[in-house]
């Protein structure tokens, strides 16, 4: 197995991390250090917690340290840009550990805080600057900063920065930077706009990918609670009040919903604060550090946590609104089972989010095990719009009532005729289905018929009934075809 003082890092670097009890690095930093120290633009790909801040920051460092030089007034020698205030000064509390023994400098440069502290640090030079584009942007444009001496960019979950909207200020950015220079590129996700980014800004990259796109951690055991909406309160607070439960991260859609979720936990007697982006930088530092420290073991973020939040201990996170895009609860669950640990990810779905539940299985190819908590169950839980799959091996292409193989017609074909009629004689002057028509009369109208992309109802005793919705959801992941990708949807 690899140990750390086999990369060829400098020796004031592996005695900070002999301090923080770090011997053996995770995949991706084994694999990407060596490449980063030979020189190489580097596309990373990694689900969240793997551990890729070590995997660029430690390679940096020893650059930069062997090296050595002063950095420009105004400017920096190494620039890490990252989506979110707290992943910001995350990634420059590593830097900091990790190079406690060399003596670079490190600053943050972020939204939500006066400029004058980082106008005054930027003006005297900084080894290593980490960003969020668009404060960085507002230095840049007011002239309180230069980018023409970075040596080293770095961009850390590129894919969420995608989502920000921060895709034109990083192109801005790009072009303030020298063309000579290593760029390296980390995501979890590779949608095809982030693709496009990483061939304009890497030049003959080597690629590390150590878990599949969209990969949920293994350690996270995940289950769905089915609800009413009205009786998420209530399911919340029970969930919180149980057995094993320590710090717990719970995810809510907008910004009044986790205010309204903090408020209804307090009132049932939990401690519990929010985090997102009406709060300012102290109240989301003050949450951050009572849930680190337990005062508040229960923390209600928005998505401007979902990969920014890096806190040892979270036992449970909970989805009480699951988010519009399924690869989000890839990053929301990725907060639990961190360095090897376990934990668990409990969903809450209402009626009304069972279509976002559907988009998360298909992302993630597995059916996550569910337990019906609904007072009403009248409701099917179905994938709507779906209906069975025929039967293998019949004749004719019947459906609506033919079926294949089936006896009496539907629009297509009857007693297993190819495309014909009741009698399996050619469409001539012959009845069309059980009935038929004389030649010569237009079609009866028929709702969803021949023409259309919709497929009528399966009438009552077909032989193509509407699967029952763990039939269906079981099967998907069997079959080499799953349902969701075929014209039944």
């Amino acid at each position: 197995m690899t140990q750390f003082n086999e990369l060829g890092l400098a020796a004031p670097l592996l005695r900070a991390l002999d301090d923080a009890g770090y011997t053996t690095p995770t995949p991706i930093q084994a694999q990407a250090i060596p490449t980063v120290l030979s020189g190489r633009d580097l596309l990373g790909i990694a689900q969240t917690g793997t551990g890729k801040t070590a995997a660029f920051a430690l390679p940096i460092l020893h650059r930069l340290n062997e090296k050595g030089g002063r950095p420009p007034r105004g400017g920096c020698r190494a620039l890490v840009l990252s989506p979110t205030r707290e992943l910001s000064s995350q990634i420059a509390d590593s830097f900091k550990a990790y190079g406690a023994h060399l003596g670079l400098s490190v600053a943050v440069i972020f939204g939500g805080v006066p400029h004058g502290p980082q106008r005054r640090a930027l003006s005297g030079g900084v080894d290593i600057i980490v960003a969020t584009p668009g404060r960085l942007q507002d230095h840049l444009d007011a002239g309180t900063a230069r980018l023409d001496r970075v040596e080293v960019l770095v961009l850390d979950e590129a894919d969420q920065m995608l989502d920000k909207g921060f895709l034109p200020a990083i192109r801005r950015l790009v072009k303030a930077l020298p063309t000579a220079r290593q760029t390296l590129f980390f995501s979890a996700t590779m949608p095809q706009e982030i693709g496009r980014l990483a061939a304009e800004l890497l030049s003959n990259p080597a690629r590390v990918e150590v878990a599949p796109v969209a990969t949920t951690a293994e350690r996270v055991a995940q289950r769905v609670i089915h609800l009413e909406q009205g009786r998420k309160r209530q399911i919340l607070a029970e969930l919180l009040r149980g057995q094993g439960v320590g710090r717990a991260l719970v995810f809510s859609r907008t910004k009044h919903g986790a205010d309204r979720v903090v408020k209804q936990l307090e009132a049932d007697g939990l401690a519990a604060n929010a985090i997102h982006g009406n709060k300012s930088q102290g109240q989301r530092e003050r949450a951050l550090a009572e849930f680190k420290d337990g005062i508040a073991p229960i923390l209600v973020a928005t998505d401007i946590a979902a990969r920014g939040i890096d806190v040892d201990g979270v036992t449970h996170v909970v989805q009480y609104d699951l988010p519009e895009v399924p690869e989000t609860y890839v990053h929301r669950i990725g907060r639990t089972a961190r360095a090897g640990a376990s934990g668990e990810a409990v969903t809450l779905v209402a009626q009304d989010d069972l279509e976002k539940l559907f988009a998360v299985e298909k992302l993630i190819r597995q059916v996550i095990p569910a337990e019906d908590q609904r007072e009403d169950k009248t409701r099917s839980l179905a994938k709507p719009g779906l209906v069975a799959r025929p039967a293998r091996g019949g004749q004719g292409r019947g459906h609506g009532g033919g079926g294949r193989g089936a006896p009496g017609g539907g629009n297509r074909g009857g007693q297993g005729a190819p495309r014909g009629n009741g009698q399996g004689a050619p469409r001539q002057g012959q009845g069309h289905g059980q009935g038929g028509r004389p030649q010569g009369q237009p079609k009866p109208a028929q709702p969803g018929g021949e023409g259309t992309r919709r497929r009528p109802a399966a009438a009552a005793g077909a032989e193509a009934p509407r699967r029952d919705r763990d039939n269906f959801r079981n099967g998907d992941f069997r079959d080499s075809a799953p349902a969701f990708l075929t014209r039944g949807r």
